[in-house]
């Protein structure tokens, strides 16, 4: 199969679908893999890179969406990719269609097979390629928070850890999946004052015996929640909110941090 890797087009994304340890792979599987000039360099790896992986460089994302059978990508296609996508072709990605409902109706009209990362679950029921990236949410929400507490970002001139005479910063994280046990992991590095509400007790006793007397673990209603935030310097919310779709219970969720 041709597999095409184009560079990534969205705001701020920097990202790529596949380091050229992925193309090594793919190529050592019996596959060809065409890479778009520059499609790695927002991750560091320079096209040399990928042509010593055995990956096929070409100047344009539109060679590599007009040749390739399957397209790897990082984030769902935004409006200047809708022209490229064709019939029959495999889209691998993050699509999150649920709040896009033009996406979904290019992929029909286009007849683009379109894989979710998002939707993948393995044999325990979990969402392994979601996980990753829901790690790296929980833990960016603290980094991210810590900052916007900094008075040159508009905070209060609030440190997570406080100082020797200083209380450290009260932090709140409602959710304790995957999101949400991450960033409690992250501030209680920094040595804050660190509580998490959850509406499973069962999943709040794994916490407790995970870190012990470090993290305040409280039974989420509307009493605590409120309680809680209101006395808290962070709050992260790390909530799976359930829709339609059915998603295997535990799953990860985005994490966003308020101050």
């Amino acid at each position: 199969m041709i597999l095409g890797l184009p560079k990534e087009i969205k705001d701020n994304e920097y990202r790529v679908g596949l380091t050229p340890a992925g193309v090594r792979a793919l190529k050592d599987a019996g596959h060809e893999v065409l890479v778009e000039k520059t499609a790695g360099e927002g991750s560091g790896f320079e096209d040399n890179l990928y042509q010593r992986a055995g990956g096929r460089i070409v100047d344009s994302a539109e060679e590599v969406w007009a040749t390739a059978a399957m397209i790897v990508k990082v984030k769902e296609p935004i409006a200047p990719e809708y022209p490229r996508m064709r019939a029959g072709q495999l889209l691998f990605t993050y699509l999150h269609l649920a709040p896009d409902n033009e996406l979904t109706e290019q992929l029909l009209k286009r007849k683009v097979t379109g894989v979710a990362y998002e939707t993948i679950t393995d044999r325990r029921g979990t969402l392994p390629l979601l996980t990753p990236m829901s790690e790296v949410a929980g833990r960016m929400a603290i980094q991210v928070g810590a900052h916007y507490l900094e008075k040159m970002s508009g905070g209060r001139g609030i440190l997570l850890g406080g100082v020797p005479g200083v209380p450290a910063a009260r932090v709140v994280v409602l959710g304790g999946g995957v999101v949400g046990t991450n960033a409690a992991r992250m501030a209680m590095g920094l040595e804050a004052h660190v509580t998490v509400l959850d509406v499973s007790l069962p999943r709040l006793y794994e916490l407790d015996l995970q870190f012990g007397a470090m993290l305040n673990t409280i039974y989420s209603t509307i009493d605590t929640i409120e309680e809680n935030v209101l006395a808290a310097d962070l709050v992260v919310g790390a909530v799976l909110l359930r829709t339609r779709q059915q998603v295997p219970t535990g799953a990860p969720a985005e994490a966003t941090a308020t101050s």
